[in-house]
């Protein structure tokens, strides 16, 4: 069971989907913190993962994966929606997956946050934004944030799903760090965010317990 976005939050047409509510004591919200997927951690879709938290609540969770790049480009995205940008290095720039949850849908993770249709605020200058506005100022080179990741897809939890899965020990967690979303390479983020809390993951017993 999946805790699903509204409508306004998609690009592309899909199926609404909706949760069964489940009743839990209050919990302590990580929105806007880092998921470290643990070494023995087995689920491919998380395996080695960083996913940055975005809403958390007791009807449960959603989340970006923030380290998986994809075989496609930002050009193939802008076709599909019928926008263009004449700069080839932004033409260039990959996609990455944010989860295995409708992947047809597409995210923008940024800083400064600035002034967008339809944006989750993390925190004072990030932002999650699923609003079409957003693609086509980062398009025109004239108008778009600073700082951009564009995902699609996203992480979702149901209620109390997130929280049994930190109790198994699936899970470090920590407050997110802009700079390891945005000056660190794709490939060390993983490493990069355990290594804020003095671990190395190379080294980590698969019996250890979350932060």
């Amino acid at each position: 069971m999946i805790y699903s976005k509204p409508a306004e939050w998609r690009w592309l047409a899909s199926d609404r989907q909706t949760p069964d509510t489940i009743l839990m004591h209050t919990i302590i919200s990580l929105t806007n913190h880092f998921l470290i997927a643990m070494p023995q951690l087995a689920d491919p879709n998380f395996s080695h993962t960083l996913t940055l938290i975005c809403e958390h609540s007791e009807e449960g969770a959603l989340g970006v994966v923030v380290n998986r790049p994809l075989d496609l480009h930002l050009a193939d995205l802008l076709e599909h929606l019928s926008l263009e940008t004449h700069d080839p290095k932004l033409a260039n720039q990959l996609l990455h997956t944010g989860g295995p949850v409708q992947t047809d849908r597409g995210f923008v993770l940024h800083r400064p946050i600035g002034a967008w249709e339809s944006t989750i605020m993390l925190s004072d200058s990030l932002g999650l934004t699923a609003s079409r506005d957003i693609i086509q100022a980062i398009a025109s080179g004239e108008a778009g944030p600073m700082n951009a990741m564009v995902l699609l897809g996203y992480a979702g939890w149901e209620a109390g799903q997130l929280e049994q899965e930190l109790a198994d020990n699936a899970w470090l967690t920590l407050p997110a760090e802009e700079g390891i979303l945005f000056d660190i390479p794709t490939e060390d983020r993983w490493q990069a965010a355990a290594s804020h809390l003095g671990i190395d993951l190379n080294l980590l017993s698969t019996d250890a317990g979350h932060a």
